[in-house]
């Protein structure tokens, strides 16, 4: 007899804390299990079928089980798991992200993009001999404690901690900023002689998407510059996925450091930090700054990324624009139908990424973001999980095209949403 989610829920819920293994998964009454997928689609252990939209979140570019991936991870299998001594394939692996990012002349792999991130930023100080770093409102770098902060009250944006557990003198050392806002960025490296780093997505992904204006990405690139404090751009959402150089590329802006992760294996646990030489030869062992994984390097997750970016290099003068035309074609759609219904809304777009926001003014940075209807979302959501449609389950979070989707899958979306924003209406 076939489980039901609801049963497999409260098994899950006696021996996992609230059921799952990462905070966003959890969504009222409770999350559907996934039982397997393939291309563009997912089923669950009710064998109910769903179009893809969540994508890992961002991560499955190429969408689910990428023929090429699957057979070099396949042959990778029968020579080794783990092995933990070097392999010639992380020395292709390094070169193919090179390639790809001018701003990188060495990379170091590791496995997590949160973990991507705390090196980073361990790198920046190390470098600068400087403890504070800044980030800017709604940036997520991942949950540790440097940047699991919020910001605090003071001229200087001082961070407090959004966790239990978090140390107060790790996130005083975190000064938050506004995004969008350059002038605030300089006015706090200004009254800060010891900031050792910045760190931005160049393109918002987890405070639902949220784009760069106009002049900002190379302002904060001057700024940093003429204050001399390294720019780290993490691109665990954007690199690969925005363009092969990432959102950098995009943009035009050269950062010092640099974070991947998702699309950079397509499914894979694996990450990497790259930047300038003179700021990655301070990693351990030939430096002070220390960094260390049992799985760093992983041959079947690097085989996988040799295969990811190798097959977006093959098909991307294709696949970018196929993405980009597909998402703009159905962003405008989705816009006449809220439209037509008379709902409040903003859609963001960029490349292969879109979010519809239910309020009636521009979202550009958090509070604007936080100002959104959460609730016509979480009924929007529901609506379109009831029609076949998984997206992922927050506001502050992204709608990710991939590969995989056709015509055919968007059309169908198109319909779901209709029938979701008219639940919303009523």
């Amino acid at each position: 007899m076939m489980l039901k989610n609801s049963k497999h829920f409260s098994d899950a819920k006696k021996v996992i804390p609230s059921g799952v293994n990462s905070p966003v998964r959890l969504f009222d009454p409770y999350p559907f299990f996934a039982k397997k997928s393939n291309g563009a689609y997912i089923w669950d252990e009710e064998d109910r079928k769903y179009v893809d939209f969540c994508n890992g979140y961002g991560a499955l570019l190429l969408g689910h089980r990428r023929k090429e991936i699957i057979q070099a991870v396949s042959k990778q299998l029968t020579k080794g798991t783990l092995f933990c001594t070097p392999t010639s394939l992380e020395t292709e692996l390094s070169k193919l992200i090179i390639g790809n990012f001018p701003s990188i002349d060495k990379v170091r792999l590791m496995n997590t993009g949160g973990e991507a991130t705390m090196t980073a930023i361990r790198l920046a100080r190390g470098f600068t001999k400087k403890k504070k770093i800044i980030k800017f409102e709604g940036c997520y770098h991942g949950a540790h404690d440097s940047v699991l902060v919020k910001a605090g009250s003071g001229s200087a944006h001082q961070g407090i901690s959004v966790s239990d557990g978090g140390l107060d003198e790790v996130s005083k050392n975190t000064l938050v900023v506004q995004y969008n806002n350059a002038e605030d960025l300089e006015k706090t490296i200004k009254k800060n002689n010891d900031v050792a780093g910045v760190i931005i997505e160049p393109i918002l992904a987890n405070m639902g998407l949220i784009l760069p204006e106009k002049n900002f990405l190379s302002d904060v690139r001057k700024i940093t510059k003429e204050n001399n404090v390294p720019l780290i751009f993490d691109e665990v959402v954007t690199g690969f996925r925005v363009s092969t150089g990432g959102a950098q590329k995009h943009f035009g802006i050269k950062p010092d450091i640099t974070t991947l992760a998702k699309a950079l294996s397509n499914g894979f646990t694996i990450s990497a930090v790259g930047g300038k030489k003179e700021i990655m030869d301070l990693l351990s062992p030939g430096g002070k700054v220390y960094q260390a994984s049992t799985f760093a390097g992983n041959p079947i997750a690097v085989s996988a990324a040799i295969s990811s970016i190798k097959t977006i290099n093959k098909l991307k003068n294709k696949l970018y624009s196929k993405l980009e035309k597909y998402n703009l074609r159905f962003t405008r759609a989705l816009d006449d139908i809220a439209t037509d219904l008379k709902i409040s809304h903003q859609i963001n777009s960029a490349a292969s990424m879109f979010q519809i926001f239910f309020t009636n003014k521009p979202v550009v940075d958090y509070e604007s973001s936080v100002n959104a209807d959460a609730k016509k979302f979480k009924k929007m959501f529901n609506m379109l999980l009831k029609n076949g449609v998984f997206i992922a389950p927050s506001q502050f979070e992204v709608v990710f095209l991939s590969d995989a989707h056709s015509q055919n899958d968007l059309n169908k979306t198109l319909d779901a949403y209709q029938i979701a924003l008219k639940s919303v209406k009523n």
